[in-house]
């Protein structure tokens, strides 16, 4: 876990509810940097496993009083909770950490009017395939946006709830309600969806034709693997702007299907087959172009070296220790494992000047290239 080399200012105790990944991770990263952590959660075996793995100590009567309360409850009962910590901790901060924010402030808002300026709705933008206590990690939120969303929170209180993003890693990024839950529909829900939708297509696929997939359907599929019930209650929260994203992702495959069945009743020079298909290929490289790159800064192109490298203890670190002598930086990494062969191959961006000096490098270190 990356210790923090500088002084934080988040005021503890900071008490945590709900200590699945995002509590448990958020846990570890505060005791990291020195800052008293309680947890609570309705489960007495989660609460232990957090208690355990170091994210904090089990709330107890006689406790210090928390200066911020950050509710990690599923979003369908993070409102209740939110309005229950408001009411139970007078002088309190209150945050949550769910994926969707605006039924969530409209259903604090309607809960009554007291501590409604110390809550701050927010959203880390950091998760992964696995979930609970046990998949935890300090260091989850290095380097991610966290939504924050003030609405009607005073001013201390949006600062508390920034400090903390801050001082876990996070870059504090500051949306209103649904102008977040619309970027999560485009940028995360849709995502997951497109997944699981794929995904789902193999479930009765013969074995032979899985023995083919490629680096592609893992790219595709690899989040077709979270949690549903967890997701379930997120695309519900959501609803409305995941509706809206998946009507004109219809739309596009509703023109993509027509132009497949042009080609395959009249064949594939017919007039208004490839057309349609270009475009779309096309947007999406349009689409893909604008996701923001490295260090999230303007996007850049890499050159690619893709090396053969075999699926052996070491090898890939003598690949990097031999990139790194040749004196050029590793800007991405892909790993491709090849079925039924103990070879895999790494395909290393760099900056487009390094390709040519590097893969002369690697060729005279006895590295087998693989040509694009």
């Amino acid at each position: 876990m990356t210790v923090p080399t500088r002084p934080v200012a988040t005021v503890g105790p900071v008490k945590i509810v709900g200590t699945g990944l995002l509590g448990a991770s958020l846990g570890l990263a505060l005791r990291a940097a020195g800052v008293a952590v309680q947890l609570d959660d309705a489960s007495p075996s989660a609460l232990a496993l957090a208690r355990d793995i170091g994210a904090g100590t089990p709330v107890e009567s006689g406790d210090p009083e928390p200066a911020l309360v950050v509710v990690a409850a599923p979003p369908d009962v993070t409102a209740v909770t939110v309005l229950a910590q408001l009411e139970a901790h007078p002088d309190a901060v209150v945050t949550d950490v769910a994926s969707v924010k605006a039924p969530i402030v409209a259903e604090v808002r309607a809960g009554g009017t007291t501590g409604a300026g110390r809550y701050v709705g927010s959203h880390p933008m950091a998760g992964r395939e696995r979930s609970g206590a046990a998949a935890a990690d300090g260091d989850l939120f290095a380097g991610r946006p966290w939504v924050i969303v003030p609405e009607d929170a005073s001013g201390d209180a949006v600062l508390a709830v920034r400090n903390l993003a801050a001082d876990v890693g996070a870059a504090p990024v500051t949306l209103g309600a649904q102008e977040h839950d619309d970027a999560v529909a485009l940028v995360s829900h849709l995502p997951q969806l497109a997944a699981s939708l794929v995904a789902a297509r193999l479930r009765e696929t013969p074995e032979a034709a899985l023995g083919l997939a490629g680096q592609g359907l893992r790219d595709v599929t690899r989040i077709a693997a979270s949690d549903p019930q967890l997701w379930s209650m997120i695309l519900v929260g959501n609803a409305a702007p995941v509706a809206t994203a998946l009507r004109e992702v219809r739309a596009d495959l509703d023109e993509l299907i027509t132009a497949l069945d042009l080609a395959a009743q009249h064949g594939p020079l017919t007039p208004g087959a490839a057309g349609p298909l270009a475009s779309l290929v096309a947007a999406g490289n349009a689409g893909a172009g604008r996701i923001p790159g490295k260090h999230g800064g303007a996007p850049r192109r890499y050159g690619e070296v893709t090396v053969l490298i075999p699926d052996e203890p070491g090898a890939l670190g003598r690949l990097f220790s031999d990139v790194g002598e040749a004196g050029v930086n590793i800007e991405d990494l892909q790993l491709e494992h090849s079925a039924g062969q103990k070879v895999g191959l790494a395909v290393v961006s760099v900056l487009p000047a390094a390709v040519a000096p590097l893969e002369a490098e690697l060729d005279r270190r006895g590295w087998r290239l693989v040509a694009h």
